[in-house]
């Protein structure tokens, strides 16, 4: 439910105005007979919308303009008038409102502004996440049979509205989990809102997740919309979930009990209804045996859970990252999609990426596309790339030339998945990316691996 401010000095034309409002449109209305008021109750109150009337007494509607945009606030604007005098209205979209009526227009005409006054700032604030979520794949890639599975169960719980908590290492792939089950739910059309709660401030973690009144604390010049109300009607990943203080986690718990937000610094329940996806990449119970979580908020969260498999786990998944990453990755960059070669492709497929999973492939990707430069990718760019990481995890590939190293990986892969292919060399091609079972051949002649063995 949204609420709109109508800014208008004759009473029965202001109540009328709310009353038509609720009746139609489902919205709350508030009122305000004076700019002075308008301008009070938009610093104490979460106001979606204001329909706001140029000819008022003292401070008219321009002035009501003029402070909005001194102070900062993004709230839409629809101005109206009565004296047919549309170069004010003209004026006035000159000074940030979003639009005019007359007031003679008839209600559903003013529904559809305000209608489409709030579908403009959905559409700000989802191009907004989009920025921030800039360079992350749109979808989870892969076809292993762990993706296959991870796939198949995000789709049996998108249609459920209870919680879900996602299990997995750091750089997964949680938060687009997140965005599946939410791009696949019946609320798709409503928010995602993501709060990474491993980086906020202790003082601030419920501002963000619940809102803050004008005054709570120094710095709260404003109202201020918590994550659960801004996620109402969609759905609120809380990631990294496990870092919330203790203090902070019976608080959640008792808004995921009963559905209603008090902002910080107020009195009054504000109903959200968002979907909870949480998130963590430590073992909830361990953090229960450990007195860092508490118990009854992992059962309310923990209604369904998913866990995400490393990618260590996702056999023949690395190509088809890597190959996802360059092509992302060089048109972001402008630059031509660098070919791979067979070494480099070795090597990527030997390391097990522990540290960071896929987010650790695609930065190393990035930096191939970097040191290739429009040419093409080889083992030898792989291994700076990787060696260029903290605490590099291809330490296993020490040790001999750089030949003898590429072999070594080479050998590796080669003999793994002849094994998941019971040493069928027509399955284990296609696993590789090779033209036939012949090229193969060649290969495991070269590596000097015995099909037998």
């Amino acid at each position: 439910m949204s609420r709109i401010l109508i800014v208008e000095d004759v009473a029965p034309l202001r109540e009328q105005y709310a009353y038509d409002l609720r009746r139609l449109g489902g919205h709350e209305a508030l009122e305000a007979d004076s700019v002075e008021r308008a301008l009070e109750l938009i610093a104490t109150e979460a106001v979606d919308c204001v329909i706001l009337d140029l000819e008022l007494p003292g401070a008219d509607g321009f002035g009501f303009l003029e402070a909005r945009r001194a102070r900062g606030l993004d709230v839409p604007v629809i101005v109206y008038t009565g004296t047919g005098n549309f170069d004010r209205c003209v004026r006035a979209v000159e000074l940030g409102a979003y639009g005019f009526i007359d007031k003679a227009e008839p209600m559903e005409r003013v529904l559809r502004e305000v209608d489409h006054a709030l579908e403009r700032v959905r559409l700000a604030e989802e191009v907004t996440a989009l920025r921030a979520r800039a360079g992350l794949p749109g979808t989870m890639v892969g076809e292993s049979p762990a993706m296959r599975a991870l796939r198949a169960e995000i789709v049996r719980l998108a249609r459920v509205p209870s919680a879900v908590l996602v299990l997995g290492e750091s750089g997964v792939g949680k938060e687009l989990v997140a965005r599946d089950l939410h791009g696949l739910s019946p609320h798709a059309d409503g928010p995602f809102v993501a709060v990474n709660c491993a980086a906020l401030p202790d003082a601030l973690v419920e501002s963000e997740l619940f809102g803050h009144e004008r005054g709570a604390f120094t710095g709260a010049d404003r109202v201020r919309r918590g994550a659960f109300e801004r996620a109402s009607g969609g759905t609120l990943l809380l990631d990294e979930i496990g870092e919330l203080p203790l203090s902070v986690q019976a608080k959640l718990l008792r808004v995921l009990e009963d559905g209603r937000v008090t902002r910080v610094g107020g009195s009054r329940e504000v109903e959200s209804d968002a979907r909870i996806v949480a998130a963590t990449n430590r073992d909830p119970e361990k953090e229960v045996e450990a007195g860092r979580f508490r118990e009854d908020l992992l059962y309310r969260i923990n209604v369904h859970s998913v866990t995400v498999p490393p990618l260590r786990e996702r056999p023949g998944d690395v190509v088809r990252l890597a190959d996802h990453f360059l092509r992302e990755t060089a048109s972001r960059f402008g630059r031509r999609v660098p070919e791979i070669a067979p070494g480099a492709v070795a090597l990527l497929e030997a390391e097990e990426w522990r540290r960071n999973n896929v987010r650790e492939l695609r930065n190393v990707v990035e930096r191939l596309v970097i040191a290739a430069d429009g040419g093409r990718v080889e083992a030898a760019h792989v291994e700076e790339a990787m060696g260029a990481r903290p605490g590099v995890a291809s330490a296993k590939l020490a040790g001999g030339t750089l030949r003898d190293q590429r072999d070594a990986a080479e050998r590796a892969i080669v003999q793994a998945a002849l094994t998941r292919h019971d040493g069928n060399l027509t399955h284990a091609a296609a696993e590789l990316g090779l033209a036939d079972h012949a090229s193969l051949s060649k290969i495991l002649t070269r590596l000097g691996i015995h099909r037998e063995a």
